[in-house]
């Protein structure tokens, strides 16, 4: 359910936009602005930096992607651009956000004849590389892949007029805030661009590159009571570890949403997650790290239409994406970082609407609560669990089960194969005649063949009394044939 609250009085047609850019927000269905647009978009349309923190979902896309298109379409390139120079660069941290900013561009400059490019890892290099090469206005990427092509000289950052860091603390959190000025340095100066800086959290080390980076920027908070969204129900349970996964198949049952949201915080407890939840019947993805980038996208795209019911990620899914109408939020295990669970809990109740929230404070991940609540200023509401709420997984049919490694037996020899005949049981008990010497190996054989009871004779089936009117017992086996057949191969040893 959305809310037009968290909308303000103010329209877009108020501002001094481009036409082509008002055409673009009517097909949109954008009309007012949200609280982080109404307050950075009048100084970035004057040329002022601004570095701003919003909730997530609260417009900061729009808000820089009209600032970066009124920038170029108002304005003629610098003097120092060339047929391989870029205008506008906009980097996000992850490949997942880079394609969301790229998609939002489209729609809001689909009337401008500005061209837009799309660079990210894991997928499409030459492809990538061919595009660009054609020239591009608006560079979207991620720092890696975009480095990669300015050092092959694809393309050159002298024009560039405009540039967006998006989610700058997961930049740092990355490890790319040393790509980040690499990319930074060989830029004209920050008096003659517009730089913007987003985020859902402005940190200490954030500012420090604004203002080492930035021309004077101008810090854009939207004050909220809490980072996390006002219309989002935040629970937390508390299971053992053994627990855990029989709740979340209850509370996944009972809730019945539409779009699931499951966080953990590997990639091992995703793939289990995402097999259990599939042997229980839920059309189910895997979203992590080491899930190719093709299949990444399709699964994205498969939840995003509602193809998909749940989405089980790492925190690479948590940043910045905007999927329409996820119901709840699992935080199947705690994030350590409480930056995380804002960022995780961001995908729904997003634009006004409200959404559900629920954690779990297992035996692993249960201190990390004190900091996530201490972070966002308020405690979770605590919940009871009951045998009601818990689903026992289904066990592993036998169908499913691995089969077991039954080694085949070995194929018998023709030699093997002759029926050889059975000795009777006198015969091996009775002790052989020796005509000669006796080796050690017989002799040892013979001691412990006296140590055996003496068997009684049997024959016409009955038992003899007296041993003398036995007949004779064949005492050895008969000999084999001494010749050896022709179809026999010998094995080759060593």
């Amino acid at each position: 359910m959305k809310d037009a609250t968290y909308l303000t009085n103010k329209k877009f047609s108020e501002f001094d936009l481009h036409p082509t850019l008002l055409h673009g927000l009517e097909d949109a269905g954008f009309e007012h602005c949200t609280p982080i647009q109404a307050e950075t978009l009048p100084l970035l349309l004057t040329g002022q930096d601004v570095a701003g923190q919003a909730q997530t979902g609260t417009g900061k896309t729009a808000a820089f992607l009209l600032a970066t298109f009124s920038r170029l379409l108002t304005n003629p390139p610098l003097d120092t651009h060339q047929s391989t120079s870029v205008r506008a660069v906009i980097l996000a941290p992850t490949r997942e956000l880079a394609i969301q900013i790229y998609r939002d561009a489209e729609v809001l400059g689909k009337h401008s004849d500005l061209k837009l490019g799309l660079v990210y890892g894991g997928t499409g290099y030459h492809s990538q590389r061919e595009s660009l090469s054609k020239g591009v206005d608006i560079l979207i990427g991620t720092p890696g892949r975009l480095i990669d092509y300015f050092k092959q000289g694809v393309f050159d950052l002298k024009g560039v007029q405009a540039v967006v860091l998006d989610e700058a603390d997961r930049m740092f959190d990355l490890g790319f805030i040393k790509d980040i000025r690499f990319v930074l340095r060989r830029m004209p100066g920050p008096s003659t661009r517009l730089n913007m800086l987003f985020s859902a959290t402005l940190s200490l080390r954030v500012n420090e590159l604004a203002y080492e980076h930035m021309n004077n920027p101008t810090e854009v908070k939207i004050q909220t009571d809490t980072p996390v969204a006002d219309r989002l129900i935040e629970e937390v349970y508390y299971p053992a570890n053994n627990e855990k996964l029989p709740l979340l198949l209850g509370l996944i049952a009972k809730t019945q949403g539409e779009r699931v949201l499951v966080f953990a915080n590997t990639r091992v407890t995703c793939d289990r997650l995402g097999q259990r939840l599939r042997r229980h019947g839920y059309s189910t993805g895997v979203q992590s790290g080491d899930v190719p980038q093709p299949k990444r996208e399709k699964l994205l795209k498969e939840f995003t239409e509602g193809r998909c019911q749940v989405l089980v990620a790492t925190d690479v899914a948590a940043r910045g994406l905007h999927i329409p109408s996820v119901s709840q939020v699992f935080n199947y295990d705690l994030p350590q970082d409480p930056e995380d669970y804002v960022h995780r809990t961001g995908r729904t109740a997003r634009a006004g609407a409200s959404g559900h929230a629920i954690s779990f404070a297992c035996e692993d991940h249960a201190f990390s609560l004190m900091d996530i609540e201490a972070f966002i200023g308020h405690s979770l509401t605590r919940k009871e669990i009951s045998d009601a709420l818990m689903v026992q997984p289904e066990t592993v049919s036998s169908k499913a089960q691995p089969r077991e490694r039954n080694r085949k037996p070995r194929p018998r020899s023709a030699r093997n194969r002759e029926e050889s005949p059975k000795p009777d049981i006198t015969a091996s008990t009775a002790t052989p005649p020796t005509t000669g010497p006796v080796s050690p190996g017989d002799a040892q054989l013979a001691s412990r063949r006296d140590d055996l009871p003496e068997p009684v004779p049997k024959f016409n089936g009955e038992t003899a009394s007296d041993p003398a009117k036995a007949p004779a017992v064949i005492t050895a086996q008969p000999p084999r044939p001494a010749t050896r057949r022709n179809d026999f191969e010998t094995p080759a040893v060593g």
